[in-house]
């Protein structure tokens, strides 16, 4: 079956390397720990403030999950 799952994380100036560290480890738990068979696609986009500076971070994995009954 085919899923998608979201991640976010905020983005502070001066952190933006930790803060991707962070959102690639929580990416990387759920696809280890996760019922997941194959990655489809990984997507990110960047959230904005009224001025136009980024202030978030959203990834977005399609996948597909492992059928229990024929694996």
């Amino acid at each position: 079956m085919v899923k998608v799952k979201t991640f976010t994380i905020p983005l502070k100036v001066y952190h933006a390397h930790e803060e991707l560290e962070q959102l690639d480890g929580q990416v990387n738990s759920f696809l280890a720990d996760g019922n997941v068979k194959k990655v489809i696609s990984v997507s990110d986009a960047v959230t904005t403030d009224d001025k136009g500076a980024a202030i978030g971070l959203v990834r977005v994995v399609t996948y597909t999950t492992r059928d229990k009954e024929k694996d």
